[in-house]
């Protein structure tokens, strides 16, 4: 049995963080970490938690932390990085939901977080999360870097054809769209219900922080040098990832080539849903770990391709847990998708 602390537990990744590890066989909630609701127990801040655990929130301190297997780090970018070395001094080990430990440049950091890195001695010890890509690092990782969730849903569907050369690397454009529950439960103006329902709005154009993460990432991954936009919007939904990405074709390319390029990459791995022709919607991957991915060629030369998560799972809590399947050696679906031994994901 895994024992767990969380930090930043009464957040929207806390939270999905609990639910989820109370339905996981192998994991125990030990510890519950927070800053203004100390004090207080979980199922008081969170009332949809009554009859299912009712741990008292502390305050984070190292000594806490003794007799922990792992610690869950969900806090918002630039409050993670004292904390986690703190604990990277203990023996546990450590999933950070944020963004602090998924650069290697520190220059490009400060540049999309505004704020400089106070932790640059543990960026080379943070292996990067993204569970389908970077499975054998995970194993043997005491520090995992999350991946984000625009990213999540960017790298996925991308990956395989930069890899396997089938789309140009230096054209690819990419509009994703999430809902607000991605900015977090701190209170602003512009993301009252009134300001967001009934509208669709960009954001953060040219300098969205997860810009650099994908750059970083996609060309580790693939082995490319990859030139793309990135224009995020906001939906007037509480959760889930829609990416469109257009891309060209590779000549001689075929939807064919295309199917058997993702099916080699994704035909073992269980949260991906390679679904075409059909197009993704988000409400099939509401509360759920999948990535569903689709793809149609247009034309003679565009190839447009759609993915689609939900930005609290796998986009956040849910890959973490699948990090920590990993880390712990437990079959990635534990906790996650309980029917997965007992049926085969078909591929059209």
């Amino acid at each position: 049995m895994v024992k767990i602390g969380i930090v930043g537990a009464a957040g929207y990744s806390g939270v999905e963080l609990i639910k989820l590890l109370l339905a996981h066989p192998e994991a125990e909630i030990v510890k519950l970490f927070g800053h203004s609701t100390v004090g207080s127990r979980i199922d008081q801040v969170h009332s949809s938690l009554r009859g299912m655990i009712s741990l008292e929130i502390e305050g984070f301190n190292k000594d806490a932390l003794a007799g922990l297997d792992l610690v869950f780090v969900a806090l918002p970018s630039g409050q993670s990085m004292q904390v986690i070395s703190e604990a990277y001094q203990t023996n546990v080990k450590i999933i950070d939901l944020g963004g602090d430990f998924r650069l290697s440049n520190v220059t490009d950091y400060a540049k999309y977080y505004k704020h400089d890195h106070m932790a640059i001695n543990l960026l080379g010890e943070a292996v990067y999360g993204l569970s389908e890509w970077n499975e054998t690092n995970i194993a043997n990782a005491k520090l995992i870097a999350n991946p984000g969730c625009y990213p999540t849903s960017v790298l996925l569907p991308l990956i395989p054809l930069l890899k396997n050369k089938v789309i140009d690397s230096d054209f690819i454009n990419i509009v994703s769209y999430s809902g607000t529950s991605g900015a977090g439960k701190t209170l602003a103006q512009n993301m009252l219900y009134s300001e967001v329902n009934e509208s669709v709005r960009a954001y953060k154009v040219g300098n969205h922080q997860h810009i650099p993460e994908i750059k970083q990432y996609l060309d580790k991954f693939s082995g490319s040098t990859t030139q793309f936009s990135f224009i995020p919007h906001l939906l007037p939904a509480t959760r889930g990832i829609y990416t469109t990405i257009h891309s060209k074709i590779n000549s001689g390319t075929t939807e064919a080539d295309i199917k058997k390029v993702f099916e080699n990459a994704y035909s073992d791995k269980p949260f991906i849903r390679l679904i075409a022709p059909e197009i993704p919607e988000l409400k099939d991957i509401h509360h759920t770990n999948f990535c569903d991915i689709s793809w149609k060629l247009v034309g003679n030369d565009t190839l447009v391709t759609f993915s689609t998560i939900d930005n609290l799972v796998k986009g956040a809590a849910g890959q973490a847990i699948q990090n920590m399947n990993i880390m712990f050696g437990f079959e990635q679906t534990e906790g996650l998708l309980k029917c997965f031994k007992n049926h085969t994901l078909s591929v059209k």
